[in-house]
């Protein structure tokens, strides 16, 4: 099975001060350029996580503003590269069990129609065959065991007003 790495890019355009005329430190940068911290440092080895990288972004952009005067900002563009993680898996068992209507409510079936149907009526039997609307307080445990379903993204305001409406 193969798997593949998506790599995320995320600009940003940052205002970076201008360095100060006399740095305190011995190398001088050319005006306008931003010095990064080694990140291969041993025992800080780079994590290419999403979440550890936006996490330390805050204290890396806290040093490199510290590291200037103030002085006429400048916009400067930052790039910054993420790494995606794992597909997600759907959960086949669920994917068999729920579809999607036109209007992007969550059905399935109702329980009791696979035996013992000899001694159910006929009007039961058909009350349980048709579908039915799965409860809003479990959409996020059918969308988290089914992360692709098309559902389209409607709030509970825009459910409710279809509620009243047949035929529409």
């Amino acid at each position: 099975m193969a798997i593949s790495l998506n790599l995320t890019t995320l600009s940003l355009t940052l205002p970076i001060p201008h360095p100060h005329p006399h740095p305190s430190s011995s190398t001088r940068l050319p005006r306008g350029s931003l010095q990064l911290p080694q990140f291969n440092k041993v025992g800080k080895a780079l994590k290419l996580s999403s979440s550890q990288t936006i996490s330390a972004f805050p204290s890396f952009a806290s040093q490199a503003l510290l590291a200037f005067a103030p002085a006429p900002q400048t916009l400067q563009s930052l790039t910054v590269f993420a790494a995606k993680g794992y597909k997600m898996k759907t959960h086949k068992a669920s994917a068999k069990r729920f579809r999607v209507t036109g209007r992007g409510k969550i059905v399935r079936r109702r329980a009791g129609k696979q035996h013992l149907l000899a001694k159910k009526n006929t009007k039961r039997k058909l009350r349980l065959s048709k579908m039915h609307d799965v409860s809003r307080r479990d959409y996020d445990n059918v969308i988290g065991a089914l992360p692709y379903l098309k559902t389209p993204q409607v709030t509970l305001h825009d459910l409710n007003s279809y509620a009243g409406c047949f035929g529409c």
